[in-house]
């Protein structure tokens, strides 16, 4: 689920905890000092600001925020009108908000319910809005598959816990895919992680220390040793040359375009024939 940060007069906190039952859930900092700290250290999808809780001598936190976390949309909550409001929500546009969620009209709590269900550009969103074209049609199973790596990447280490979600047998699994002539489950799950810690590399404000914690890696230095096992890279160079885009081609031509024929018959979730081998599958459709 989707997880909002706020920074909200107390009021106001219930009525978004309110607007987003079931479609995100929220973590209410009590400054823009402590909303930094949650984006470096959890998951942030948004960020919302009231502007009846912004001062003019916070408004430098705010334009740090925009300027460190690029990736995380801010949005300003306008829930009463006044002129203080108006003239903040002016400066707030000047730090680079450029969303403004009026809820003293009818329907604003909908429309912040809808903006902030929907991040403007999540990481899963824009992985899936590449990959699953990229399979050429590829079957109910994979995009199961692939769809559980991009949301799930960060919390997931392992095959075994990823199996464990998707109700299939590690040694399973990891049969399936070899059956089939595919790459690893491990090498999909190990590159679906790099490609968050790109995605994550898109905010100046997080250190590699802090990507690393994010990703639930045991320390900056596992995650070193893990980047130059991968790619031969320190985790400065991967940030510098593998950006979010570049990743996200590369993941797609290495292990989703060479292998778009196999991935269009493949079930790695269902069994049958591909318990039995490719050939199976071919004698299959042959009949």
């Amino acid at each position: 689920m989707v997880t909002i940060c706020t920074v909200l007069p107390a009021p106001d906190r219930p009525r978004v905890d309110a607007a987003g039952d079931g479609c995100f859930t929220t973590l209410h900092a009590g400054s823009f000092r402590d909303a930094v700290h949650a984006a470096r250290r959890r998951r942030v999808d948004a960020l919302v600001i009231s502007v009846h809780r912004c001062k003019s001598d916070e408004l430098p936190a705010v334009a740090r925020f925009v300027r460190e976390f690029p990736a995380i949309p801010a949005v300003a909550l306008v829930s009463r009108h006044d002129r203080e409001a108006t003239e903040t929500l002016l400066r707030l546009g000047a730090t680079g908000i450029r969303t403004a969620v009026d809820c003293t009209e009818p329907g604003g709590w909908r429309r912040l319910r809808d903006l902030l269900g929907h991040p403007a550009s999540p990481v899963a969103a824009r992985i899936l809005a590449r990959v699953i074209p990229a399979t050429g049609g590829a079957s109910a199973d994979v995009r199961i598959f692939f769809e559980a790596l991009a949301r799930l990447a960060p919390v997931l280490s392992t095959v075994r816990v990823l199996a464990r979600h998707l109700r299939v047998c590690p040694s399973t699994l990891m049969s399936r895919f070899y059956r089939a002539g595919l790459p690893s489950p491990k090498t999909y799950l190990a590159g679906m992680r790099l490609l968050h810690a790109a995605y994550l590399f898109l905010n100046p404000g997080l250190s590699v220390a802090d990507v690393a914690y994010r990703l639930d890696y045991s320390s900056p230095q596992s995650f070193g040793r893990h980047l130059k096992a991968m790619l031969g890279v320190t985790a400065g160079e991967f940030r510098r040359r593998f950006p979010f885009d570049v990743s996200l081609e590369r993941y797609v031509d290495l292990l989703v375009a060479p292998y778009r024929e196999a991935l269009r018959a493949f079930h790695p979730l269902n069994a049958g024939i591909w318990d039995q081998g490719p050939d199976a599958a071919r004698v299959s459709r042959a009949g």
